[in-house]
C-alpha cells in the first residue's frame, strides 16, 4: 500500500509472498511453519497483513440497522404470545367472520408495537451514537515516516501508532517503547474492571528505543500470539526481531479501552482490532432474567386464553343450537354461509371465530407496555434517586441496571453473599504479626470484642496512642516501632521479615520520594496495607523499575542510620488463584541472591524445609489465633540461592516464559522447582472491618423472613467469627459444623493415596449430614426448639454437592436460619446458589464486591453488586448495584415491597377490567342468538384500554404506598407477604374474577333492564346504541372508581388521572357523536350521548349502577379489612393518626464543583415537600411522597362513610391540623 512503511519479519530477502504464506516460527535460524490457532502478525506492513484479512478496528454495539430494524424489532415484538395472538385476532378482524372494523383490533396492536419499535429504536441510536464517538476519535499513525492523526475505525492490525498521556488505546496493542527511560508505563483500567490503582507495563529492552517516528520506522519485527480471545488476565505470544525471540506476556499487552497515566507518550504496535479486542470480546450481554410474577403472569393469560376458548365454544354451540327456520323472521337462508340452518357444524366453526374477534379484549394487550414503564420509572426514578441508598463518602447512588426484576425485590427469601468487601470493608489495616515465634500487636479487633460480648468475657481495650495513625496501618506495639525491633530476641528475623513486606509485592509508588507525601498503587488492599507497614517499620519502599526496587532501610546496622539499598529484581512468581503466592527472586548489592515468599498458610507450610519444629508450632497456633480474632492471614517465608543453583532454574523460567502453548502451566510448574525447602519468618495479620449498619441490616432482614448464607474463600473459624460480629449467628443458635479439618481425615491425607481419601471424604461428608439432618429434625419437631445454622468448608462441600448427597444437603440447608460455607471456591458459591434456587424453587438474591462473585450473583435470581475496592466487575454484571451492604434493608423492604404490591395491583386490575368489560358483551350475546353482534362500537372498543382506562394503572404502579418507608423498616415482618406470594395467588385472581362476573352482571342486566321502559325527550324507546352508549358509560366510571378503591394512597394524580379518564370518554363521545363521518358504522351513534343526556334517566342510572356494582366489593373490603386483615392493614391502623413526612429523594449528582458531602446537601435541599397521612382505609389514604420536584404537601378531606365508621373506634380525637409551615427536609 503506498505511503505506509513495509516491512517485514525476518529480513532475508525472501520473496514476499513466501514469508506471508509460512506463518513463521525462528529456531535456530530457520523458518518453522506456526502451529494452527496463533496468529502471525507483520508489524508496519499493511500489504502483509492484508492478506490474513484480519478485521477492521471499527465497533458496532447496536441490536439493528436500517434494513433490519423493522424484520428484527417486529420478530422480537411478536416472540411475546400476547402481541402474537393480537396479531391472529387483528388478521382474522378483516375477514367477513368479523362482527367488528378492523380498526378495533388493530389500532390497540398497532399503538403498543408503535411504542415498544421507538422505545427500541431510541436505545440503538443512542448506542450508534456512541458507536460513531468512539470510531471517529483520533490516534497517531506511523505513516510515511511521521505521525498522521487516524481515527481509529480506519487503524488495521499491524499498524504502529502513538498514545499520548491520558489517552486511551484504541485497540489491543504490543507495547515497544515509552518516553520514560526505563521503558515502562502506567495504565489504568477503570473502564476495564473498574479498579483505579495504576498497573506498570513494561516494553522488551530490545525496542526501548523506538520513541522517535525514525527509529521506529526501520522496525522490522514480526509477533507471533495466541488467537482473540476474551481473558483479560492473560497473552502469550513472541516478539522476532533479526531472528531474535523476545517472549511477551500481558505486561507488553496494552488493552483496549485502557488509559495512558504518568507517562508523555508510548509507541505499540496494533495486535488485536475491533470486536477482536479482549474487551469486546468480554461484553456479552448478562444472562436475561425473568422474575417469577412475569412468569406467573404468563400462567394467567394462558388462564384468559382458557376462558375465552369457552366462552367462544359455548357462542358457536349456541349459535349452532338457535339458528332454526321457524325465526322465519329472521330471514335466514343460504346466501351467507354463518346463517344457514342446513348447515349448523359450518355455522358454529364461523361463529367461533366471530366470537374470538368479539372477546379479544379479555386479553389485556397494553398491559406489557403498561408494567415496563411503571417498572422503568420505578427504577430510573425511584431506586436510582433514593438518598437513603446514597453513598456519600464515595459519592454513589444506588443503580438500577435492570427494570425486568422491581418485584422480584420483593419476594427475596435467600440471600447468598460475599463477606470480604460486602459484609466487610475491604479497607485493610495492617494490624498484628507474628515474628520468629513472637506475637506482636497489642490492638483488638471488632470480632474480639464481639467475641467478648457473646461470653461475657472482659476485654482489655487498651488506649491506642495519640497519634495519626495511616490509612493501612493500624499497629501499636513499642517492641516494634522506630528500632526497637534490635533489641527482640530475633532481629535477623525481624528484618527479614520487615525486607519481605518492603520487597516482595507488585506495588507502584507515586509522588514524591517521601513517607509522608508517597502514594502506593497496589493491586489490592491487602498488599498496600504490608508496604505501608514496611514502610513504618523503617523499611521504606520508595522507588521502583522494571529491574530494581529501593528501599530506605532505618536502624539496620546501627540505631539512627538510614540508608538507601537497591534491590534487583530478578525474578518475579505472580500470585494467581491455583498457587496463593507470590515469591520475588532478588540480588542484594552485595551478590547474595534470596527468594522472597508470602502466601496461603496450607502453601507456604507444605514447602517449608525440614527442622524447627517449634516455630512452626507456635506460628500455626497464632495463625489460628489470628483467624478466631476475624484478621486476615499471610505466611512470610525466605530461602537463600546459590548462583549456579538459580543460573540452572532461569534458564528453565525463561524457556516456560517464552513458551507458546501452556505458558502459564509451564511456568508453575518451573515455579514449584525453586519454592521448596522455605524457611518459615513469620505471618501477618490484617484487619478488615465490618462494614457500618452491617449488624443491624442483618437483623432486620432476619425479622422480615429472609434467610441469609455467607459464602467465603476465608478460614472456618475466621467466618463463624465474623458471622457472630454481625449477627448471622448468636449463642441461642444450634450450629452443625461440618469441616474436613479432623485428626481422621488428616490421618487419611498424610498416607497420600488420593482415591482411599475421595471415598472416605465422601463417606464421612454422608455420615455427617444424615446425622445433622436427624438431629436438625428432632428440633424441629419440638415446640421450643432452638433456631438451627449450618457451617461447612470448600472440601466438605464439594462431596456434599454431590449428586447423590445434594438432596440431604439442601433439606438440611432449609432447615437452617443461617448457613455459613467457607474456603469456597466461585464455582462452589454459583453451585450453591443454583442449588436453592432450582432446588427448592426459592426466590433468591447474591450480593458481592469481587470477580470471584461474578457467576454467583448471575445465577441468583436478583444479582446485586457492591461498588467497593475490588473494581466494577461485580457491578457490570449484576441487576442493582448498592455501595453497601445495609442499603439492602431500603432496596428490599422498602422498594422491592413497594414494587411487588404495585405490580401485583396493576396486574388483577388488568385482568378485572378487561373481563369486566368483555362479560358484558358476553351477557349481551345471550340475547342475540349467539350471532356476533357488538354490544358496543367499534371506536368503544378500541379506545377502552389505550386512553379511558389506561393511565389511573399506570398511577397506582408508581404512587401507591400501604405504609411509609420508615414503617416499612420498623415491621420487616410486613416483608414475608411478599415471600408467602399474598397478593397473587390463584385465590386473589379468582375473587377479582367473581367480582368482575358480578359488576359485568349488574352493569349489563341493570341497564338494559331500566332501559326498556324510558323514553327519550322525543317520547320514543331506546335503541341498541343508546342502551350500550349508555352501559359503556358506567362501566368507564365504575372500573376507574374500582381503582380509587384499592389504592392505600390517593394523591392528587390519583384524581387527576381518574377524572381525566372519565373526562376523556365524555369529550370523546361529545365529539365522535356530534360530527357525521363517512363511515357508515359512526351513524349509529350519531347524536346519540346527547339524546342521553337530556333525559333524567342518565343521570339517574349513572349514580345508581355504578354504586350498585360497587357495592359488593366495599362490603367485602371492610369485613376483610375487619375480620380478616393482612398485616400492612393492622399497621396502617395502627398509625392511622400518624402523618407520613418520608420522601424519595431526588439525588442531584455529578456536579463536580462539590464535594460529596455539599453533593449531599444539595440533594437534601432538592427533595420534594410532598406530605401524606395513612389513615389505613381503602377510600381514605390520601398522600404519597411524589417523585415529582417541588411539590406541596396537600392534605385530602375526610370521607363521610370514614368519619361515621370510625366514630366509635376512636380512643383520642385527632389532632388539628395545622398550617404546613416552611421546614428542612430529612431523612426517613
Amino acid at each position: 500500500m503506498a505511503g505506509w512503511r513495509g516491512s517485514r519479519g525476518g529480513g532475508d530477502g525472501a520473496p514476499s509472498e513466501e514469508r506471508i504464506a509460512s506463518s513463521q516460527t525462528v529456531r535456530l535460524g530457520k523458518v518453522q511453519p506456526q502451529a494452527p490457532g496463533h496468529r502471525t502478525v507483520f508489524c508496519n506492513d499493511r500489504e502483509a497483513n492484508a492478506l490474513a484479512k484480519f478485521k477492521g478496528n471499527s465497533v458496532s454495539t447496536t441490536k439493528y440497522d436500517v434494513f433490519t430494524f423493522l424484520p428484527k424489532g417486529l420478530f422480537e415484538q411478536f416472540r411475546r404470545v400476547a402481541n402474537l395472538y393480537f396479531l391472529m385476532i387483528s388478521i382474522l378482524s378483516c375477514t367477513p367472520v368479523s362482527p367488528v372494523s378492523p380498526i378495533t383490533n388493530v389500532l390497540p396492536l398497532t399503538l403498543v408495537l408503535l411504542v415498544s419499535l421507538v422505545k427500541e429504536a431510541w436505545e440503538d441510536w443512542k448506542r450508534f451514537q456512541n458507536d460513531m464517538s468512539i470510531n471517529n476519535s483520533t490516534v497517531e499513525v506511523l505513516q510515511d515516516w511521521n505521525w498522521v492523526p487516524t481515527p481509529w475505525k480506519r487503524l488495521q492490525v499491524g499498524d504502529i501508532i502513538r498514545v499520548n498521556q491520558d489517552g486511551f488505546f484504541p485497540a489491543d496493542l504490543i507495547f515497544l517503547a515509552s518516553t520514560n527511560p526505563d521503558g515502562v508505563c502506567y495504565v489504568e483500567t477503570a473502564n476495564l474492571d473498574g479498579e483505579t490503582n495504576l498497573k506498570i507495563r513494561k516494553a522488551p529492552e530490545r525496542t526501548w528505543d523506538f520513541v522517535s517516528p525514525d527509529k521506529v520506522s526501520e522496525f522490522k519485527g514480526e509477533v507471533q500470539c495466541e488467537q482473540p480471545n476474551n481473558s483479560l488476565y492473560t497473552f502469550t505470544g513472541n516478539l522476532i526481531i533479526d531472528k531474535q525471540i523476545l517472549p511477551l506476556s500481558p505486561n507488553q499487552l496494552l488493552l483496549r479501552g485502557c488509559s495512558l497515566r504518568n507517562t508523555e507518550y508510548i509507541v505499540g504496535a496494533v495486535v488485536f482490532t475491533g470486536h477482536e479486542t479482549k474487551v469486546m470480546m468480554n461484553s456479552m450481554k448478562i444472562p436475561s432474567k425473568r422474575s417469577t410474577l412475569e412468569k406467573k403472569l404468563d400462567k394467567l393469560i394462558l388462564t384468559l386464553f382458557t376462558v375465552l376458548f369457552c366462552m367462544c365454544l359455548l357462542g358457536s354451540i349456541g349459535s349452532g343450537i338457535f339458528i332454526n327456520r321457524k325465526y322465519y323472521y329472521l330471514r335466514f337462508d343460504r346466501s351467507e354461509a354463518q346463517f344457514d340452518p342446513d348447515s349448523r357444524f359450518v355455522v358454529a366453526i364461523l361463529t367461533f371465530f366471530t366470537l374470538i374477534t368479539l372477546y379479544s379484549p379479555i386479553i389485556p394487550i397494553s398491559l406489557y407496555v403498561s408494567v415496563e414503564m411503571i417498572k422503568f420509572i420505578q427504577s430510573t426514578q425511584f431506586i436510582n434517586n433514593d438518598l437513603r441508598m446514597y453513598h456519600a463518602e464515595s459519592n454513589t447512588p444506588a443503580l438500577a441496571r435492570t427494570s425486568n426484576l422491581n418485584e422480584e425485590l420483593g419476594q427475596v427469601e435467600y440471600i447468598f453473599s460475599d463477606k470480604t468487601g460486602t459484609l466487610t470493608r475491604n479497607l485493610m489495616e495492617f494490624f498484628k504479626c507474628s515474628i520468629g515465634g513472637e506475637v506482636y500487636g497489642t490492638g483488638v479487633s471488632e470480632i474480639e470484642i464481639g467475641t467478648a460480648q457473646r461470653t461475657g468475657a472482659k476485654v482489655d481495650v487498651q488506649k491506642q496512642s495519640s497519634a495519626v495513625r495511616e490509612r493501612g496501618f493500624n499497629f501499636d506495639d513499642a517492641r516494634l516501632m522506630r528500632g526497637a525491633w534490635r533489641n527482640e530476641p530475633n532481629p535477623d528475623c525481624c528484618k527479614e521479615f520487615f525486607r519481605c513486606l518492603a520487597i516482595c509485592h507488585t506495588v507502584l509508588p507515586e509522588g514524591d520520594e517521601s513517607p509522608e507525601r508517597i502514594r502506593y498503587q497496589a493491586a489490592s488492599p491487602d498488599e498496600a496495607a504490608l508496604v505501608v507497614a514496611a514502610k513504618n517499620f523503617g523499611f521504606f519502599f520508595y522507588r521502583r523499575t522494571p529491574t530494581m526496587i529501593y528501599v530506605r532501610e532505618s536502624h539496620v546496622e546501627k540505631m539512627g542510620k538510614v540508608q538507601d539499598v537497591p534491590y534487583e529484581i530478578l525474578n518475579v512468581l505472580e500470585f494467581n488463584s491455583t498457587r496463593k503466592r507470590q515469591s520475588v527472586v532478588c540480588r542484594y548489592p552485595d551478590g547474595r541472591l534470596v527468594l522472597y515468599c508470602k502466601g496461603a498458610d496450607t502453601v507456604i507450610y507444605e514447602r517449608l524445609a525440614d527442622g524447627d519444629p517449634d516455630l512452626k508450632r507456635m506460628s500455626r497456633e497464632h495463625l489460628e489465633q489470628f483467624g478466631a480474632s476475624g484478621l486476615r492471614t499471610l505466611c512470610l517465608a525466605y530461602k537463600n540461592l546459590k548462583p549456579d543453583v538459580y543460573e540452572s532454574w532461569n534458564e528453565k523460567y525463561i524457556q516456560a516464559k517464552s513458551a507458546l502453548r501452556d505458558r502459564e502451566k509451564k511456568l508453575d510448574e518451573v515455579a514449584e522447582l525453586i519454592e521448596k525447602e522455605l524457611i518459615l519468618i513469620g505471618c501477618t495479620a490484617i484487619e478488615d472491618k465490618l462494614q457500618e449498619g452491617v449488624p443491624a441490616c442483618i437483623e432486620t432482614l432476619s425479622r422480615a423472613g429472609i434467610k441469609i448464607w455467607v459464602l467465603t474463600g476465608d478460614k472456618m473459624e475466621t467466618a463463624i467469627n465474623i458471622a457472630y460480629a454481625c449477627k448471622l449467628i448468636n449463642n441461642g443458635m444450634k450450629q452443625f459444623i461440618i469441616s474436613s479439618e479432623t485428626d481422621d481425615i488428616r490421618e487419611v491425607e498424610d498416607k497420600g493415596d488420593q482415591i482411599e481419601l475421595a471415598r472416605y471424604m465422601k463417606e464421612t461428608v454422608k455420615n455427617e449430614l444424615q446425622s445433622c439432618h436427624d438431629e436438625a429434625q428432632q428440633y424441629l419437631q419440638s415446640q421450643s426448639g432452638p433456631k438451627l445454622s449450618l457451617i461447612i468448608d470448600g472440601k466438605c462441600l464439594m462431596y456434599a454437592l454431590d449428586p447423590s448427597l445434594r438432596g440431604m444437603l439442601l433439606n438440611l440447608s432449609l432447615n437452617c436460619t443461617a448457613v455459613v460455607c467457607c474456603r469456597v471456591s466461585p464455582l462452589q458459591k454459583a453451585q450453591v446458589t443454583s442449588l436453592v434456587k432450582k432446588g427448592a424453587n426459592r426466590i433468591t438474591l447474591s450480593i458481592g464486591d469481587g470477580a470471584n462473585d461474578v457467576s454467583m450473583i448471575q445465577a441468583a435470581h436478583v444479582g446485586v453488586g457492591i461498588s467497593g475496592q475490588e473494581g466494577m466487575q461485580a457491578v457490570m454484571a449484576s441487576d442493582f448495584a448498592i455501595a453497601q451492604f445495609r442499603f439492602l434493608t431500603d432496596l428490599l423492604l422498602v422498594h422491592g415491597r413497594w414494587s411487588y404490591h404495585r405490580i401485583c395491583k396493576v396486574v388483577t386490575y388488568f385482568f378485572y377490567k378487561n373481563l369486566t368489560f368483555t362479560l358484558t358483551q358476553f351477557w349481551f350475546t345471550f340475547e342475540t342468538g349467539f350471532s356476533g353482534q357488538r354490544f358496543y362500537d367499534d371506536w368503544f372498543q378500541s379506545l377502552y384500554n389505550v386512553i379511558f382506562t389506561a393511565l389511573p394503572v399506570i398511577i397506582i404502579g408508581l404512587f401507591d404506598k400501604d405504609v411509609s418507608a420508615a414503617l416499612s423498616k420498623k415491621y420487616p415482618e410486613l416483608y414475608k407477604e411478599g415471600i408467602r406470594n399474598a397478593f397473587f395467588k390463584w385465590r386473589v385472581v379468582a375473587t377479582w374474577a367473581f367480582f368482575a362476573i358480578y359488576q359485568s352482571l349488574v352493569l349489563y342486566y341493570f341497564v338494559v333492564a331500566s332501559s326498556k321502559r324510558a323514553i327519550n325527550s322525543s317520547g320514543k324507546l331506546f335503541g341498541l346504541w343508546d342502551v350500550s352508549t349508555m352501559a359503556f358509560t358506567c362501566v368507564i366510571v365504575t372500573v376507574n372508581l374500582r381503582l380509587l378503591m384499592m389504592c392505600n394512597t390517593v394523591t392528587r394524580w390519583h384524581h387527576i388521572s381518574v377524572g381525566g379518564s372519565i373526562l376523556a370518554w365524555f369529550l370523546f363521545v361529545f365529539i365522535y357523536s356530534g360530527i357525521v363521518l363517512p363511515n357508515k358504522e359512526q351513524e349509529n351513534i350519531y347524536f346519540v350521548i346527547y339524546v342521553l343526556m337530556s333525559t333524567f334517566y342518565f343521570y339517574l342510572t349513572l349514580i345508581l349502577v355504578p354504586v350498585a356494582a360497587l357495592f359488593c366489593d366495599f362490603v367485602y373490603m371492610g369485613a376483610q379489612r375487619w375480620f380478616f386483615p393482612y398485616d400492612y392493614q393492622i399497621v396502617q391502623e395502627i398509625h392511622r393518626h400518624e402523618a407520613d413526612t418520608s420522601r424519595i429523594g431526588l439525588l442531584e449528582v455529578g456536579h463536580s464543583q462539590l464535594t460529596p458531602d455539599e453533593a449531599r446537601s444539595y440533594a437534601i435541599m432538592q427533595l420534594p415537600g410532598q406530605k401524606s397521612r395513612h389513615t389505613g382505609f381503602a377510600f381514605d389514604s390520601p398522600g404519597y411522597e411524589s417523585f415529582f420536584a417541588s411539590q406541596a404537601g396537600v392534605y385530602v378531606p375526610q370521607k363521610a362513610w370514614d368519619v361515621a365508621r370510625r366514630a366509635s373506634m376512636r380512643s383520642k380525637p385527632k389532632t388539628p391540623r395545622t398550617p404546613r409551615t416552611p421546614r428542612t427536609p430529612q431523612r426517613n
